[in-house]
């Protein structure tokens, strides 16, 4: 799971798409009568209104002429590309940076830019961010993952919210009767959108502080082993119209709970009302957490830039200074947090109800994907948890398998450094 905007956490739906640009250019660099020529890209966002709302960002800056692109398609592997060229953007969002792009000098140093206001970012989307100290990009808002069930239901079948993994075990075999099922993870049963989620749970990490294996614990082989009693139980749903990131299999009774994401929130409540609450992922075992998963898109200056010191100068007035466009960025075409504590805490529309939960979620128990957890070891962890989960696969086979991908990962990475 690669955890800001919906964009990070679940492939959000598709919209309309082009070359969009503000103060009427699309030429992307030099010229305009502002001076010096700024090209900015976002990916292809499918909230109404979030496209127009770049561009007048990008109008109401004096300093230089900002043309907005609208990126459709894999975003993150036209940015990757275009980082190697002259020719890519000079200011970007992008899921990351990776480490690859900041060990192989593609990306600015940004962390002048926060100073000052550092401790208002949400350490748990600005540290993933970061590598040697230094800021590599900066948090533009925050997506989250959470537990939505149906309060009714819960309370005809005697269940009260479930507190750990056993208790959402339980509850989800208790929930399912007829053409209701109790948990709806995701129409493969939970690997693709959980990914280290139970293992935060459970008190451990995907990579530790010292940049070592974070889940290699017997505790990790015991959680992970519970998620296939979901599934052995025939407590899952499978096969629903919609996957986990739509609320629909929800709202339409087909499941009693759903793991989604905060943007399903303003639809969830329209249809339902009060009959639902929201709860992070249980903790498991005595030395276990609540667990949520974060992310957010971040602003980078790509080091290719012909204007890297103007590109600077507009991150720091879009994403530093002006709250009042981070906020409207948030709130109003989607619903996320902003990135900015402060700004998260006096937003009208989080601060009661179930979002207002979801925030305290997100400061108590949030947690994002580490810059040191790779594609590659990504993609080894998440296969072996669809094993575990679908196929009964030994958990402690298959974690000890995962360890060591993950442990040659983190060596090469270290070896990067040393050669970089």
């Amino acid at each position: 799971m690669t955890m800001s905007r919906r964009g990070v956490l679940a492939a959000g739906a598709a919209a309309g798409a082009g070359l969009l640009a503000a103060c009427g250019s699309n030429t992307g660099r030099g010229g305009g009568g502002s001076g010096t020529g700024l090209s900015q890209w976002y990916h292809q966002y499918g909230e109404t209104g979030t496209e127009q709302a770049v561009q007048r960002y990008a109008a109401a800056y004096k300093k230089a002429h900002v043309t907005v692109q609208w990126r459709p398609g894999n975003y993150d592997q036209q940015t990757a590309a275009a980082l190697l060229t002259d020719s890519g953007p000079d200011v970007f969002e992008v899921n990351g940076p990776t480490l690859d792009q900041i060990q192989g000098g593609q990306v600015v140093d940004l962390t002048d830019l926060i100073e000052g206001v550092k401790d208002d970012f949400n350490p748990a989307v600005l540290t993933p961010k970061t590598y040697d100290g230094r800021v590599w990009g900066i948090p533009q808002v925050i997506d989250m993952q959470m537990l939505y069930y149906r309060k009714s239901l819960l309370k005809d079948a005697g269940v009260e919210p479930p507190a750990t993994l056993d208790a959402l075990v339980d509850a989800a075999r208790a929930l399912t009767s007829g053409k209701v099922k109790g948990l709806f993870l995701g129409n493969d049963g939970g690997a693709g959108v959980l990914g280290g989620t139970p293992l935060y749970a459970a008190g451990l990490r995907l990579v530790t502080e010292d940049g070592k294996v974070g889940f290699d614990d017997p505790a990790a082989a015991r959680t992970l082993g519970k998620l296939h009693r979901l599934y052995a139980d025939k407590s899952l749903l499978l096969g629903a119209p919609a996957d986990w990131s739509d609320p629909s299999a929800f709202l339409q009774g087909l499941t009693a709970m759903q793991w989604s994401g905060l943007w399903a929130l303003p639809q969830v409540q329209k249809e339902l009302g009060d009959d639902f609450g929201v709860l992070p992922f249980p903790k498991d075992g005595g030395a276990g957490r609540p667990s949520v998963p974060v992310g957010a898109y971040g602003s980078a200056v790509s080091a290719r830039g012909r204007h890297k010191a103007a590109a600077k100068e507009f991150v720091r007035w879009l994403w530093v200074e002006r709250t009042d466009f981070q906020e409207d960025f948030a709130l109003s075409y989607g619903f996320h947090i902003p990135a900015r504590i402060s700004l998260a805490k006096k937003a009208a529309k989080l601060r009661s109800g179930a979002a207002a939960d979801a925030v305290r979620f997100t400061t108590d128990h949030g947690y994002a994907q580490p810059l040191l957890w790779t594609p590659a070891a990504q993609t080894a962890y998440q296969d072996a948890l669809s094993r575990i989960i679908r196929s009964g696969a030994s958990p402690e086979s298959e974690l000890r398998a995962v360890v060591r991908k993950v442990t040659a990962e983190l060596d090469r990475v270290k070896n990067a450094k040393k050669n970089s």
